[in-house]
């Protein structure tokens, strides 16, 4: 299981949203280059970050720190917001040196440019972000709610070729209650990385046998020992 921390970028800030609401943010720490070195110093093996600005105007609004962090750290690193045309997934897997990018909002509303980014990139460059809420798929950043069901899209996703998820509850987002077990356990047949939630230890260790979970707040607000647990519980599936 790949135990991945997450950075939230707004306005170049390294920040953590609640419940994905713009107007309940905490700014962890202005230098979102030295939270990535801190994560890659810990041992961990993969990056999470998210364009939050991104997501909510479907722009590039903090590329330059994407760029720095890119630049900083070693380890393999996704990123997600905004990412809604192939000229910018080009620019950030081709010029920048990402990973894996994060398709949210366009995958919703235009399933053939999924397609497209996989025949382009490959399967294993393209993730999509399945944001959830009251088990319907949320976009714009979670500012819009679908009418889509979020193990249906899930299906549609498997018959496209994708093969890594990101799949987020929006309501435990950010408050530092349990991942939603329920919900994930609907979920087969593909690599999907558990998000929101995480609280302590033991819900990381409860997710061992998924392929990764996503560690934000409950790391910024000390609740849990990352370092020991890279040591003790990570095993890379890049």
């Amino acid at each position: 299981m790949l135990i991945i921390p997450a950075i939230d970028l707004q306005n170049g800030q390294a920040v953590r949203l609640i419940q994905g609401d713009y107007g309940k943010k905490t700014v962890y720490n202005p230098n979102p280059v030295e939270v990535a070195k801190n994560f890659e110093e810990m041992g961990a093996e993969y990056l999470h970050v998210v364009d939050l600005d991104g997501a909510k105007d479907g722009n590039t609004a903090n590329i330059e720190s994407i760029r720095a962090i890119r630049a900083a750290i070693k380890i393999p690193m996704q990123l997600g917001g905004g990412i809604r045309t192939a000229e910018t997934a080009s620019l950030y897997l081709d010029e920048i040196g990402i990973n894996r990018v994060i398709l949210g909002t366009i995958a919703v509303s235009n399933p053939t440019f999924v397609k497209e980014m996989l025949r382009l990139h490959g399967e294993e460059k393209i993730v999509v972000g399945v944001d959830v809420r009251n088990g319907k798929v949320s976009t714009a950043g979670w500012l819009s709610d679908s009418d889509v069901d979020y193990l249906e899209f899930i299906e549609q996703l498997k018959s496209y070729g994708v093969k890594f998820l990101v799949v987020t509850d929006i309501s435990r987002d950010g408050t530092l209650t349990s991942p939603n077990w329920d919900m994930y356990d609907k979920i087969n047949g593909i690599n999907f990385v558990v998000s929101g939630g995480v609280a302590e230890e033991s819900h990381i260790h409860k997710a061992i046998n998924y392929y990764g979970i996503i560690v934000g707040k409950s790391f910024y607000e000390g609740k849990v020992d990352l370092q020991k647990c890279f040591l003790t519980m990570s095993n890379p599936k890049t």
